[in-house]
């Protein structure tokens, strides 16, 4: 996934908010999405939130550039993570025609407090985004794409055939482009999912820690720190030639000592890449 994510800061406080029916194919953003995870979120006061330095600040995504790469992915029915996440990093991207494209729909099974992409019951997989995908791969001339996915906890592999779908589909339209795949933790399904990917490997592996072992509880409800190191050490067993990558946000209030132990605990199941990117609270600043 891009290393810029946006949503509502992790914070341990209580909220009265009640949790709403979840209904197939409706998005649940904000005080709804957050309602049913153990960890309950208090927006942070405006007096709290602290003014960005100028440098940082990213102009307004409306360039005939960003809305013409935008209407290439209407037209192609396809999701990217720049869009659903809020990254404020899109006009950047989008400005220079790269996109992080995002597969299997653009509702989560999960709930992470830093991540603005939608909670719900997702719809059924669409059995075209595959070629769709490939398509407009050849119609941008992407060399290097990088594709992610929401959480399919409802899927009985978590999504891993439709990965090795969209692989192979590229590589049968665009036989030169390199493929990074940025996948979920597939929750009780690894097993199933590293064989499915037996069949179409990617040329870069991604699964990201997102943050320390301390801040799992409160930022990635629902997953497991040593599950995700394992996931990560497993798929290099199985693809000793494909470097593997992780990720880490910075700002959730690690240490830094508590990031050298988590580089020390990639190395040791054997990840070759890492980037760091910096969490930015979403506000009108």
């Amino acid at each position: 996934m891009s290393d810029a994510k946006s949503g509502t800061p992790p914070a341990n406080t209580k909220s009265s908010t009640r949790p709403v029916p979840v209904q197939r194919g409706v998005k649940l953003r904000g005080s709804e999405k957050m309602a049913r995870i153990p960890i309950k979120i208090e927006p942070t006061r405006p007096e709290q939130k602290l003014r960005k330095p100028a440098w940082i600040r990213a102009k307004f995504p409306g360039t005939p550039e960003v809305n013409r790469l935008k209407q290439v992915l209407r037209d192609n029915h396809l999701h990217t993570v720049c869009e659903e996440a809020s990254c404020p990093n899109l006009g950047e991207c989008f400005g220079h025609g790269t996109a992080t494209f995002m597969i299997m729909g653009d509702i989560c099974t999960r709930r992470c407090p830093f991540c603005d992409v939608a909670h719900g019951r997702p719809n059924a997989l669409d059995p075209d985004e595959p070629a769709n995908l490939a398509r407009t791969i050849k119609a941008m001339g992407l060399r290097y794409v990088v594709i992610t996915s929401v959480d399919r906890d409802d899927l009985r592999d978590g999504g891993a055939g439709h990965f090795v779908d969209c692989i192979s589909s590229i590589r049968q339209v665009c036989p030169d482009v390199r493929i990074e795949i940025l996948t979920p933790d597939f929750r009780g399904r690894m097993d199933v999912a590293l064989a499915l990917m037996e069949q179409a490997p990617p040329d870069v592996f991604n699964h990201n820690l997102e943050t320390i072992p301390r801040l799992y509880k409160k930022a990635r409800p629902g997953s497991d720190y040593q599950y995700s190191l394992t996931l990560l050490q497993q798929f290099k067993q199985h693809h000793p030639q494909v470097p593997t990558k992780s990720g880490l946000m910075l700002g959730l209030g690690e240490e830094l000592d508590e990031v050298e132990q988590v580089m020390r605990d990639l190395r040791a199941h054997d990840v070759n890449m890492l980037t760091l990117g910096q969490y930015l609270q979403p506000s009108q600043y």
